[in-house]
């Protein structure tokens, strides 16, 4: 044996032995057979480490001693895909989705203005969403905000937080962010759980849908309100997105929280990349639900402030579901669907 083999069995001894301490490790065959080829046969040393290394780096897997058969890979080759990704596209992609919706909606603004009652108040009104209703949707708003904020800070914080307040405070921020988003993820949970109970009998499509998307729901020209009932389809399409959406964080958040106990490293990898773009891709929707709820249409946001919105207001928007409740004959049609 020379005295280079001898080093690098030495080393290789120590660095395994240091690395697992106390794991019961035991080296796959494969890369016994190939120490044992480095360091019994002259002349091939570089050959043997260099192929067991080679084998390491792509993945390959050892033998433990311990229930926890992933501690028998030194390497998992996957990961600078995952990282890639999440840093990658995902980061890039999600930004541009985000400044894109913030872009458009401005311009819809100016080119639009804010959607008017077109027969002003009347003064009179009518229950849109009563106390539990309006519960489930401030419950799911509310966190969503929080879950949102909090998020955005672990995929875009480092870039934008960071370098304003320095890494002490942004560490702070950041621990403390975490541990918000994990148990308010919860109370989000719920609230979706809620809105599922409580609206999803008026969110399944019905003919005035059709209508109301291929007149672009009004939005676009002064005096055009197509039909609609208590949801028309653009809400319908918010609905589902959050329903789904909801579900989705939730599944995948909850695998991320309770980490190997539904899947390896490669489901946690691919748990963590669905989780972070359906969030994105949510944000940005909700972003364009509060805006129409707030500066985008007059009287809407009466309809989860009070409770209550306007008569004139909900015959504009949701004249099927006026007459309904009014027990009305149903406007150009004489009889229900």
């Amino acid at each position: 044996m020379t005295a280079r083999t001898w080093f690098g069995a030495v080393a290789l001894s120590l660095l395994l032995a240091l690395g697992f301490a106390g794991e019961g490790v035991v080296v796959a065959p494969a890369f016994a057979q190939q120490i044992g080829t480095a360091t019994t046969q002259p002349g091939t040393d570089v050959e043997g480490n260099a192929a067991m290394w080679r084998a390491i780096r792509q993945g390959g897997q050892g033998q433990v001693s311990i229930p926890d058969t992933q501690a028998g890979r030194l390497i998992q080759s996957q990961g600078e895909s995952w990282r890639s990704i999440r840093n990658g596209p995902l980061s890039t992609y999600g930004a541009w989705a985000l400044l894109g919706m913030v872009v458009l909606l401005a311009l819809f603004f100016v080119i639009r203005g804010r959607i008017r009652i077109e027969h002003g108040w009347s003064g009179r009104t009518i229950e849109r969403f009563n106390g539990i209703e309006r519960f489930a949707h401030w419950l799911t708003a509310t966190t969503f905000i929080v879950l949102a904020l909090t998020g955005l800070n672990l995929l875009y914080g480092r870039y934008i937080l960071l370098p304003l307040i320095g890494p002490g405070p942004f560490a702070t921020i950041s621990m403390w962010g975490k541990i918000a988003h994990n148990y308010v993820a919860f109370a989000f949970a719920l609230g979706v759980l809620m809105m599922i109970v409580l609206w999803i009998g008026h969110n399944i499509p019905n003919k005035y849908d059709l209508e109301w998307i291929m007149r672009g729901g009004g939005m676009f020209t002064r005096g055009s309100h197509p039909p609609s009932r208590k949801f028309n389809a653009g809400q319908k399409v918010l609905y589902w997105s959050v329903v789904l959406g909801g579900i989705a964080l939730t599944w995948t958040g909850i695998a991320l929280m309770f980490p190997f106990e539904f899947g390896g490293m490669r489901d946690m990898q691919f748990m963590q990349l669905v989780h972070a773009a359906v969030a994105v891709a949510l944000i940005a929707i909700i972003v364009a639900h509060v805006y129409i709820g707030t500066l985008g249409m007059e009287g809407a946001f009466d309809a989860m402030g009070t409770g209550m919105v306007d008569e004139n207001w909900a015959r504009e928007h949701h004249n099927i579901w006026v007459a309904e409740v009014r027990g009305e004959r149903l406007p150009g049609h004489g009889h229900d669907d």
